[in-house]
């Protein structure tokens, strides 16, 4: 059986989101609490064990734009090549509000993602201190952690507001067949016996 337009768009959406909370899972529990400092004439140098934080981080960013990406396009998609325009979209309260919800909520993730992979970069980079009791630290722990759930949740919401577009474009395309005239309901039905 295939799938449908929607239902592959919800499944690359979850997918990226789960990526994205999977690698920002791996690069908080992969980073190191500080690093070793080693005393030279008159600098502190750090060395950091090789880990895959980094790289965790950065491959987490990426699946968390291509879920925000993929969020959008299930939004405003032309299924069945039918497209809603955006003010008939956004007219639905429900949908306006999860679609906020969902970019801040995105955006936050984010910056958090941003923060902890570049500072955990800086770390590394800049390792020579002239400070004599500079203790080698990484990045605070748990921004990774934090950012891999604030994706899962993004994740979340951009499914979320793909099933109220959905709901809205079915009232604008008005493609549902078997509804009659609203408040119209016959006597048989409410008595669950046909005539």
């Amino acid at each position: 059986m295939a799938l449908s337009s929607p239902q592959r768009i919800a499944l690359i959406v979850a997918f990226f989101g789960l990526l994205a909370f999977v690698l920002g899972v791996i690069a908080e529990n992969k980073k190191p609490p500080y690093g070793t400092p080693i005393q030279g004439k008159d600098v502190v140098l750090c060395k950091f064990p090789n880990d895959p934080t980094i790289a965790m981080g950065s491959l987490s960013l990426v699946a968390l734009v291509l879920t925000a990406i993929v969020g959008h396009v299930a939004i405003f998609h032309p299924y069945s090549g039918k497209s809603v325009p955006r003010g008939a979209l956004f007219q639905s309260t429900s949908l306006s509000v999860f679609f906020v919800v969902a970019e801040l909520v995105s955006a936050l993730a984010f910056a958090m993602l941003i923060w902890a992979t570049v500072t955990e970069g800086l770390h590394r980079t800049n390792n020579i201190h002239h400070d004599m009791d500079y203790q080698c630290p990484t990045a605070k722990t748990g921004l990774f952690g934090g950012a891999a759930f604030l994706s899962l949740d993004a994740a979340l919401f951009w499914l979320v507001c793909q099933m109220l577009a959905l709901n809205t474009r079915a009232d604008y395309l008005d493609e549902d067949d078997n509804k009659g005239e609203y408040g119209q309901v016959y006597a048989a039905e409410v008595d669950g016996s046909k005539v």
